[in-house]
């Protein structure tokens, strides 16, 4: 009886250490016939302590996490391999700080159309899980 009450208790303790991400605000800046690549931002909040490693999307050949960050007056764009996601606190991906670029591009995207990104996220302890948003194309302009 121990044995049990003493599983049960460990698998209580399991599940809360997992990370619960939410994504909100999730959008897609649009684009001109000929562009190939745009940007995609959101705001995450998990409940552990966790990391966005991959983003993928079926409205782009590849989806990469970036980073801008000025340098000698001018700003620079890379990519990064993860995104830290402190437990409780907001991360916001947005222009001119991390963000998602979406690249090779297999259509225009045009305001109110809908981009689904699937989201990896991979918590303290190497558990990787996806979070499914679908993010909303607005003017190029924004």
């Amino acid at each position: 009886m121990r044995k049990a009450a003493y599983l049960v208790a460990l698998a209580c303790i399991a599940g809360a250490a997992q990370a619960g991400v939410t994504a909100t605000d999730a959008w897609v800046r649009g684009t001109v016939p000929a562009q190939k690549t745009t940007g995609a931002f959101v705001t995450l909040t998990s409940t552990g302590e966790a990391k966005l490693v991959a983003v993928s999307t079926p409205a782009a050949k590849s989806a990469e996490i970036h980073a801008s960050e000025e340098k000698d007056g001018v700003m620079h764009m890379h990519a990064v391999e993860a995104i830290a996601l402190p437990a409780g606190k907001r991360v916001e991906l947005k222009a001119g700080s991390f963000h998602i670029m979406l690249v090779g591009l297999t259509r225009p995207l045009a305001a109110g159309d809908q981009v689904p990104l699937t989201l990896t996220i991979e918590e303290a302890g190497g558990k990787r899980t996806q979070v499914e948003v679908r993010a909303e194309v607005r003017p190029l302009g924004r």
